[in-house]
């Protein structure tokens, strides 16, 4: 639409895995790593997930290749130019920094945040750079003491560039609904940080037929269902653990539209409404005290990588408004797969689907594509 394009194009789903990160991961011989073939000409691969790392395969064959695409800052600034989105908030992809042993977690976040903020100030006021503005999420030492994991949420807050924080779905590697994350919570709420909260794990092979069937069909099984369904089952124990009773303030932004939580959501509703073990029916646990509709529309923000028009309205109707749905394009991952240089399909058809859902609402429209990125994460453009 052309009225749009005046106004700011706001990517808040956008990875990168910063030189210092490639490093880590090069040195390593575990999931996750990244292997160098034997040929230099070739890409070398990331494996993050279990089931990247196949006995079966060879290594030059495992997960995927990761080019200059993934670290690059002027490969970031080429596809936002090409996508004309006006300004990127960057995040550490995933494994983040899960697997870091404590004693170098706090140093290695401490690294990969400020090489983020550097950056971002680096571009943010470089002439050659007008119109292309870069900010950040940052990343929590989340295998570190709990006080470690604090103290970086404190020192974020005076880094101008950084708009938030980007965090698994294991926490500190018991659930989001971990009583251990009180502390965390409290520090995010009481920043007013927002988290984003971002699916890696997915679900075991076996929920799509052991791993042979995952083989076959390769990352489309675990990135179609077990990323959206990770991301249900996380947010779904904070609400009945009560997360939000108990950290009213506390913020977060939901990858891929929610999963299925905007579908589900009214199920949900009805199975704690008639939960006998809840203290509400006569029960011994407490249970949550608000209503899941009521956490969705003011706690919760949801992105709108949703690639079709269904799941789109679903996010704006369980958001309660379209001020609360972000757009995004999971750069770099999806990449075409043929010519290059041209637009990415995976970064079209969300915002084709934005359009075509909103056809006759172009300030909602302006609202999804950036207004609402601005307005939340309080980005100068």
């Amino acid at each position: 639409m052309s009225s749009t394009s005046t106004s700011p194009i706001v990517d808040i789903h956008t990875h990168m895995y910063p030189p210092s990160y490639i490093s880590l991961l090069s040195k390593r011989t575990t999931v996750p790593y990244i292997y160098q073939p034997s040929d230099p000409t070739a890409d070398p691969r990331l494996i993050i997930l279990e089931s990247d790392d196949d006995p079966s395969k060879p290594k030059e064959s495992r997960g995927r290749p990761v080019d200059s695409t993934y670290s690059s800052f002027d490969k970031k600034r080429e596809f936002m130019s090409i996508h004309g989105i006006s300004c990127s908030v960057i995040s550490l992809a995933n494994p983040w920094l899960d697997f870091l042993d404590p004693e170098i977690a706090l140093s290695t976040a401490v690294a990969i945040n400020d090489d983020l903020e550097n950056e971002c100030a680096k571009n943010n006021s470089s002439s050659e750079h007008q119109g292309l503005k870069l900010y950040a999420f940052g990343t929590l030492p989340l295998s570190a003491p709990a006080k470690d994991i604090v103290s970086e949420i404190h020192r974020l807050k005076f880094l101008p560039h950084m708009k938030g924080v980007i965090m698994g779905t294991t926490g500190l590697g018991q659930g989001l609904d971990d009583p251990a994350l009180n502390d965390v919570y409290a520090a995010l709420a009481s920043t007013g940080t927002i988290v984003f909260l971002h699916p890696h794990y997915g679900l075991p092979a076996e929920a799509f037929g052991g791993p042979s069937v995952v083989s076959k069909t390769g990352h489309v099984l675990p990135l179609a269902l077990g990323f959206p369904l990770e991301t249900t089952i996380a947010v779904s124990r904070m609400y009945l653990a009560g997360v939000w009773d108990q950290h009213p303030k506390l913020e977060f932004l939901l990858a891929h539209s929610g999963g299925t939580l905007p579908f589900l959501a009214g199920r949900l509703e009805s199975c704690v409404a008639h939960e006998r073990e809840f203290i509400a029916n006569g029960g011994k646990t407490q249970g949550p005290e608000r209503s899941i509709w009521d956490v969705l529309q003011n706690n919760i923000y949801l992105d709108a990588v949703i690639y079709g028009k269904p799941g789109l309205k679903a996010a704006i109707e369980a958001a309660g408004s379209v001020d609360r749905v972000m757009f995004g394009t999971d750069h770099p991952f999806f990449p075409p797969l043929g010519e290059e240089g041209g637009k990415w399909l995976s970064v079209e058809s969300n915002k084709t689907v934005i359009n075509g859902a909103l056809s006759q609402d172009d300030q909602s429209i302006k609202k999804i594509l950036g207004g609402n990125a601005v307005r939340v994460l309080g980005l100068e453009l």
